[in-house]
């Protein structure tokens, strides 16, 4: 085990996660100007292709960190029977879900009903797709619908921060099903789909259009809310919420809904970009 590792398992995540998270909005001019201006130097990003461009202009970190696109700056796939990528970011894996397990990395995986929270939630999956995108710290945040869907649950489930950058993934078994998460459980045209939104280390905060901010608070256990009757229905490429810091998103689709065209490990992507067919 690497030192990196072993702090991952002793460092308290959830105490380090709330001092960042009120540090990442503090409107302190200096601080936020620095710490925006550190991330946009060391991690390059793109801020041409913000409605804000001027890295200065936003309130806080998290504003800038959440930060809106210019109108076309992403674009949805033409074709409607096509899967949409939900994130930027790099995709982590993608494959079958087989007999129920996912592929995590070099050995590593876990099974749909622990990511999930329970058993009758993974059914429709178990010999399903899914597609795992990792965002780092200079992709855009906001996380958008990969295919037309109603609202049935959301699945707030406790657990650790792990960090999710690619060499925790490779060491920390089961590290998605481990860590705090927000399940968000879709009725499609074709059946049902899930989006997992997992949290990470440094801060584990999840938004969602319906319901604001949803993570933090964190969990003692798992708390589970019906939308059913409420018809909230979001189009393809809609945003459906955002990470206020980098983490991942899962995409589980059952058997026969679609076909991923070829995705490899490390392959970057963008929101609205094709994963696969219908």
């Amino acid at each position: 085990m690497t030192f990196k590792v072993f702090l991952q398992y002793i460092l308290p995540h959830r105490a380090l996660s709330r001092v960042v998270y009120w540090a990442t909005r503090w409107t302190f001019r200096p601080w936020k100007d620095w710490l925006i201006g550190t991330i946009v130097r060391n991690y390059q990003v793109d801020m041409a292709e913000a409605a804000q461009p001027d890295p200065r202009a936003y309130e806080h970190f998290n504003a800038f960190f959440t930060r809106v696109l210019k109108p076309g700056a992403r674009q949805p796939d033409p074709d409607p029977a096509t899967v949409l990528c939900p994130a930027d970011g790099r995709i982590s894996q993608a494959g079958a879900i087989e007999d129920g397990r996912i592929f995590q990395a070099k050995g590593q995986s876990f099974t749909a009903a622990e990511l999930l929270g329970d058993d009758d939630s993974a059914k429709p999956y178990r010999n399903g797709r899914f597609v795992t995108v990792y965002l780092s710290p200079r992709d855009y945040h906001r996380v958008h619908m990969p295919l037309t869907g109603t609202l049935r649950e959301t699945v707030h489930i406790p657990g650790r921060i792990f960090s999710v950058a690619p060499f925790a993934v490779e060491a920390i078994p089961r590290l998605f099903a481990r860590n705090e998460r927000l399940v968000c459980h879709f009725d499609g045209e074709h059946g049902p789909f899930a989006v997992v939104m997992v949290g990470a280390v440094l801060v584990s905060s999840v938004s969602t259009v319906w319901d604001g901010l949803v993570i933090p608070p964190y969990a003692s256990d798992i708390r589970r809310k019906s939308f059913s009757g409420q018809d909230i229905r979001l189009e393809r490429f809609a945003e459906m919420g955002r990470f206020n810091m980098g983490s991942t998103v899962i995409l589980l689709l059952p058997p026969g809904t679609a076909e991923w065209d070829p995705l490899t490990s490390q392959q970057p992507v963008k929101v609205g970009q094709r994963l696969g067919h219908g």
